[in-house]
């Protein structure tokens, strides 16, 4: 079976109302489910980035992109290139017990986790990483039982001078 690929495109836009909407439409038409997005603020309030990451052939991704480029308040639109720092946050709700805790403390240092709040029977662990590293965490981690997962989706941003 072929694995779709996945990608990362990077958004530069006028912060705006109504942007979202017209960038996300543009994905719907061409059939592109968009599996994480991201906004967040620039150093500039004027603009905002968004990271969206989406499964599907490069020949529609392209074709998305240049649309895209063309929407008004869109500054730039991009697959994202190799060269990149990216990170993930997901908090994961288990129920307390000795073998997560223990399991926590032994995955630590490896998988950037840490119980964030241990309160009414309950365990909120915190992670931080790549997409890779939060998916094997889950995975380690379900054998214990996860109550809940929220993620973050995820960010990036280009390494050395290169603006992202």
């Amino acid at each position: 079976m072929d694995k779709i690929p996945l990608h990362t495109i990077s958004v530069l836009v006028a912060n705006k109302p109504g942007v979202l909407v017209r960038i996300a439409l543009v994905f719907a038409r061409r059939g592109y489910n968009i599996d994480s997005l991201v906004v967040s603020p620039t150093v500039n309030p004027k603009f905002s980035r968004m990271t969206i990451t989406a499964k599907g052939d490069v020949t529609t991704l392209e074709m998305i992109i240049k649309n895209v480029n063309k929407l008004v308040d869109v500054i730039h639109c991009e697959e994202h290139p190799a060269d990149t720092v990216e990170k993930e946050l997901a908090l994961l709700k288990t129920k307390t017990s000795a073998a997560v805790k223990t399991f926590v403390a032994k995955n630590a240092r490896k998988f950037r986790v840490r119980i964030d709040d241990a309160s009414q029977g309950y365990y909120i662990i915190e992670q931080t990483g790549t997409t890779a590293e939060l998916n094997e965490f889950e995975t380690l981690l379900k054998k214990f039982g996860i109550v809940e997962m929220i993620r973050t989706g995820k960010i990036l941003i280009t390494r050395g001078r290169q603006e992202t």
